[in-house]
Order: structure tokens, then sequence, then C-alpha cells
């Protein structure tokens, strides 16, 4: 997960998007509904409190009771998380007058109209989970996603049409993906799945735009002032760039506009994200700007326009919102996303072919760290969040799969065909048909694009099946090898953690340097030798003493409330570094497959 001017954006309702959400079993199904306004009230009282007011207007009939619900999940966001917790002070009046109700379930509420015409409900809701997939404010700000405030009817047709209207401080903004309407911070939506699909950002934050291959492009950035200057002008130029390789591998930009919400704060201690239909959220630390992180979160999201929000796995259409959707084909939409979020960094220019290397060499470590797990395990699991280092490693592990089956659609069609057909042909036989596709589909459109050859074997050993991935037959095929490295360095043999008093010891190594010279488990480390412990030791220390194997150096330590100075011999270990690097031996056919999967191009 993670992050124009006109507001007049595509309407992304399809046959499919509009389908009847499915009554869940033993749960009647509400009485119809019309007219629906959604009123979204925000002021510095209320961010004084962290909370949003939220009021639901709708026009109904008959007697029969109103069953609203609110979503238990945001699309995107692999996990339940019941929205309903959040709201209080709940009410109801039809016509003016109050109405009876009660719950139905934890996340519905039952109605009785009593023959009013024009329902209204009004909740508070909390907004204070710094999360993608939730609503989270400050005295000056906040974030949220419809599926956090919008009621739905239980069971009825998800396309009705509706407005959300904000009402909040004049010199505050809103930014969103929704289509603006005459009136101010007024939008509409076409259905329910788009109205739940757009988030908002409202406040005190920057904001500005740009045509970028032929579409609006909108940067929305929290607080106001963190990312200004020479980094936003950065980030600008890697945004006017990332675009269009994404649109040469569909054939069109399915959006009007295309908004990014970045909200930065020293409450995240890393970068995560969550898509949308035409934008996305991302919260970062503030330490990631300038960094190339940013940009790689930033295409991973933006290429979920297609892969995701438009193509997605048949299990996932059409969006439930009361229960987990898993799919055995998270690899697919995250993974292989993944993999194109390097693809267009590198078709950008935002890194080079070295840069490209380096980050999937980085995955291959990421997935050799944690225990073997098959692909479409691990994209079933992850709504259950594996404890063992296996939950989102459809990511990384999705990510190398593309890799390897660009490289080998590559070579069984001697360059003329790539992944790139795979995703474009997917996209036309599954969205532009209204449909999902499922596992079968994917591999017939591998199999079509590598000009007949079959990837069952691949599939049951490398995606259904646990084995580590053929990189010795593969990466030779594109004129690339893994090159090992044996490095001789100083090591103490310690594992330490940082607290507020220093450099503490929590284990050593038997028969390590440290474990010779007596540093125990609870001592902190002052300084070893010439070089203190602090932030950056370990490079400082190996780089000083790293032609000194035998010399004794004093070690100071604090012992409690002693601080000694004992003496350690240094002893230099030897360590393997591998990396993915070009092959110079490579065969001519294998130099194409290499340029063409480096440059995007064929034949």
């Amino acid at each position: 997960m993670r992050f124009a001017i006109p507001f007049a954006l595509l309407a992304l309702s399809t046959s499919l998007e509009a389908q009847r959400p499915a009554t869940r079993p033993g749960i009647e199904m509400s009485a119809p509904v019309a007219d629906v306004e959604y009123t979204v009230e925000f002021t510095r009282a209320l961010a004084a409190r962290r909370t949003l007011r939220v009021t639901t207007s709708l026009t109904t009939s008959g007697r029969e009771p109103l069953l609203l619900s609110l979503p238990a999940w945001t699309p995107g966001a692999y996990e339940l998380s019941f929205f309903a917790r959040h709201v209080s002070s709940f009410a109801a009046t039809g016509d003016g007058k109050s109405l009876a109700w009660d719950k139905l379930d934890a996340d519905t509420w039952r109605l009785q109209p009593n023959g009013a015409r024009r329902v209204s409900v009004s909740f508070d809701y909390r907004a204070d989970s710094l999360d993608n997939a939730m609503a989270w404010s400050r005295p000056d700000f906040t974030f949220f996603n419809g599926t956090n405030l919008f009621l739905y009817p239980e069971g009825r047709d998800a396309a009705f049409t509706a407005t959300v209207a904000i009402r909040t401080e004049a010199d505050w903004k809103v930014a969103t993906g929704m289509a603006s309407t005459s009136a101010r911070f007024t939008y509409t939506a076409p259905n329910y799945h788009d109205l739940v699909d757009m988030p908002f950002f409202i406040g005190a934050f920057d904001l500005d735009s740009s045509r970028v291959a032929d579409r609006w492009v909108r940067l929305a950035t929290y607080p106001a002032g963190k990312l200004e200057g020479a980094s936003r002008r950065d980030f600008w130029s890697q945004l006017d760039r990332m675009y269009q390789p994404m649109i040469d591998v569909f054939g069109e930009a399915p959006y009007d506009a295309y908004t990014n919400l970045l909200v930065f704060s020293d409450e995240s201690d890393g970068g995560s994200a969550l898509e949308h239909a035409n934008s996305h959220v991302g919260i970062y630390t503030p330490l990631i700007i300038g960094n190339d992180l940013l940009p790689s979160i930033t295409a991973h999201e933006i290429f979920h326009v297609w892969n995701v929000k438009r193509m997605r796995p048949v299990e996932m259409m059409p969006y439930r919102y009361d229960r987990a959707q898993p799919t055995p084909l998270l690899w697919v939409s995250e993974g292989i996303t993944d993999y194109y979020a390097d693809l267009t960094l590198l078709r950008a220019g935002v890194v080079d072919s070295s840069g490209f290397l380096a980050l999937t060499h980085g995955k291959m470590e990421e997935v050799n760290a944690v225990p073997p797990v098959a692909l479409e395990d691990a994209s079933l699991s992850t709504w259950i969040h594996p404890t063992d280092g296996t939950g989102y490693l459809y990511y990384p592990k999705g990510s190398l799969a593309g890799f390897l089956l660009d490289v080998m659609i590559r070579d069984a069609s001697d360059n003329t065909s790539s992944l790139d057909a795979v995703m474009r042909d997917m996209y036309q036989r599954s969205f532009k048909q209204g449909k999902g596709f499922s596992t079968e589909d994917w591999w017939a459109a591998v199999t079509r694009a590598a000009r007949g050859k079959s990837f069952v074997e691949f599939n049951a050993r490398y995606i259904d099946g646990r084995e580590p991935f053929p990189w010795t037959q593969v990466l030779p095929l594109a004129g690339l090898r893994l090159a090992v490295d044996s490095i001789r360095e100083p090591r103490l043999g310690v594992f330490t953690e940082q607290d507020s008093t220093g450099v503490r010891v929590t284990a050593t190594d038997s028969g390590s340097a440290a474990q010779v010279a007596g540093i125990q488990v609870g001592d902190y480390l002052v300084a070893v030798g010439e070089v203190s412990v602090t932030e950056g030791f370990g490079e400082r220390f190996r780089a000083r003493y790293e032609r000194s194997d035998g010399q004794v150096v004093p070690v100071r330590v604090r012992r409690g409330a002693q601080e000694m100075t004992l003496q350690m011999r240094v002893q230099l270990s030897v360590r393997t570094e591998s990396r993915l690097t070009f092959d110079r031996g490579a065969s001519p056919r294998a130099v194409k497959v290499r340029h063409g999967l480096l440059t995007g191009r064929h034949g």
C-alpha cells in the first residue's frame, strides 16, 4: 500500500463495478435508498478532539427497516479493521423526528423509518490512526478514506450516485480525486465503489499541480513547508518522468487527473502507501525526503491505477466490504506491481541499470532471509499476518517472479515480446471486459506472450511450490550473473541495541574477539581503540582496523556504575558478499534480451 487541478475525472463505473453486493447470509436486505448525501465536518474545534462529524442523508420509501453498514476493510489494505469501532454519538432522524435504531451486527445499524421519506444519520468518528487505511488528524489537518465514514445500504445495488460535502475552515484546503461539483468543497461519485476509493486531505497543506503525460497531476503534502524548495522540485522531476512508461505498458491513461497525497510525520519510522482509483495516500518519516525509496513507493502506487484498481483477481470482483476477500494472486497484484515500480524508475531515468540491478538483488536477499513460502500461499495468508516473516513476502518474491518471467518471455520470443505484453493482454481481457482474471487466465497470457512456451512446471515449482528460484538457469538468458566476493574485515562478534543511555551488548559470539576480551552481556560499549561507539560505529571500526589483524587495542565499557578498560585482540573474519552484475561473456542473444529488459524495447 501507499499515495490535478480540475476535478472533472473519468467516471470509473463499469457494468461489473455496479453489481449488487451480495447480502450476508441470514441478513435481510435494506430498504431502497436514493438521493444519498454525505457531509463531513472538520473544524479547529473538532480537530482539538481528533474527531470528524459525519452526516448521511438519504431518501427511502415504505416502512421496511433501513440497514446501513460501514465497511470492515479498505481495498488494498488486506486486513479487517472494522471501522465501526471508531463511531460514537450515533443518532438518526426521519423527516426531522428521532428514529428508533439498533445494531443488527457489529458494523450494521437497523433504522425504523416509520414512513419517513428523508432520513438523516449522524455520528462522530475518531481520527487518530496514522495508517493509510484509516483516518488521522492534527490541529490543522486530517485525512480519511471513504470506507471509514460512508455508510451503504446492506445488500442493495452499489450503483447509487452520491455527493460529499466538506464543511471546514475558510482558510483550509481540500484535496481528493473525487469529481467536484459547482458548489464549494462538494464532490460526487457515480457509485459506491468509486465513492470509497477516493480519500480526502482537509486542512493546511501544500498543493500544486502540473500537466504530466497529457493529464493533470497534483501533489498535496502535509505539513506545509515539509517538502519544499529543491526537494519538491526534484520530486516533481521524478513524477514528470514516471507516468509515461506506465501508460506505454497498457496503452492508455484511464484517469483525467491523478492526486498524490503525502504525509510526512515524525510518528512514522518508515514509508508506506495505499493505492486508489486516481490517487494514493503515502505516510512517511521526513527522513525519506531525498531518498530513492520515496519515488520507488510512489511508482508502485501509481502502477496500481492499472494493476489492482482496474485489472484485478476474480476473487475481488466486485469488492465486498463486510469480509475478507483472499486471493492466491496477490503476488501478481502487488509483486508484479513492485517489479514495474523498479522498471518505471529505470525507464524514466530515475535510476540507472546498476541501480535497477541493486534493487533486484536486494529483493533476492530479502527473500533468502525468511523461511521458504509459496507465492500463492503468501498471497492467501497475508490476511492473518503470519509472524514468521512471510506475511508480506509476495511483494519482493512476487517482484522477482515478474523479473524471471520477463527474462523467460523475452528469451522464448527472441526479445519480440515481454511481460509488458502479458500486462496489456490481461488488462484488455479482464478490466476491459468487465471481469476479473483467474490463475488460468494469467498463465494463458504468459504462454501467449512467450510464443507458446509452457509455464506449467514453473508455476508448480516456484509459484505454487516453495523451491528456490532458478537463478543459475535464468540469469544467463539475460546476460547477467551473481558475482560472489570474499571480504576479510575486523569483527567484534557482539550483538547490541541502542537505548537512552548508550549501546548495550545483548549477546556475544562464542570465541569472538569481544568474548575473549571479557566483554559481557549488559555492558555498554564506550570506545574500541580509537573509535567511539556512536552512530555509524561499525563502518568506522572496520575501516580503521582493516589491516590490524592480531593488534591489541583497548576497549572501554561501562558495567553498572563503573567504567573499565579491557584489552581486545583484533580478529579478521571472512564475509561473503554477492551482487547482481553484467556477464561480460554473454551470448549475442542474451545481450539482446538484457538490452530489451533494461530499455523496454523489443526486437
